[in-house]
């Protein structure tokens, strides 16, 4: 038999990725999730900076990173400086402070071009998800497990999911550029 909720959760895992992925852009205030997809290679694997340290966001346009362990502060930093967030770390002793600069309007359009070609990858594998749900659909009715009218009614609840997840990707993409060309 053909599982429509296992397709309908993929399409939610996937705009789940998505949200993360919008909430760690920049967009001048100072946000811990930010900090969310650098990963510091520390102890022989790649951890994220939460699981190193306390991250507290004291002022609008400041994040404090408390490490726990000393040996952790230079690695921090360093990732920091690679990743592409364009801050600048500031550190004291165990304290790391990243202030976070006013964005540029040129930075802004930037960001602008970045959150729809994250919304694009995201629908494009909603749609991925779709087509796969659809060939499984057609393999289930070539060994007659399933009708024809089975067939086009999950087909049409497949639709339905898409749809509905590609127009709350498109919320999600205008609701962050509006928050980005926020001055």
């Amino acid at each position: 038999m053909f599982e429509e909720n296992s397709y309908k959760i993929k399409m939610s895992k996937t705009l789940d990725i998505f949200a993360k992925e919008l909430n760690s852009l920049r967009t001048g205030r100072a946000n811990a999730s930010m900090l969310d997809l650098i990963k510091v290679d520390v102890y022989g694997q790649n951890m994220p900076i939460n699981q190193l340290g306390t991250i507290t966001t004291p002022e609008p346009r400041t994040i404090n990173i408390q490490i726990w362990d000393l040996n952790n502060v230079a690695l921090v930093d360093s990732a920091i400086k690679k990743s592409e967030l364009g801050l600048n770390p500031q550190i004291d002793g165990q304290l790391i402070r990243l202030p976070v600069p006013d964005l540029s309007e040129e930075r802004r359009l930037e960001m602008k071009k970045i959150v729809k070609s994250m919304g694009e990858k995201c629908k494009v594998s909603i749609r991925n998800i779709r087509r796969e749900g659809n060939d499984d659909l057609k393999k289930l009715l070539k060994s007659k497990k399933i009708s024809e009218d089975e067939e086009k009614n999950f087909e049409k609840l497949i639709q339905e999911y898409t749809d509905d997840n590609i127009k709350t990707i498109d919320e999600k993409v205008i609701t962050k550029e509006k928050e980005i060309m926020t001055i």
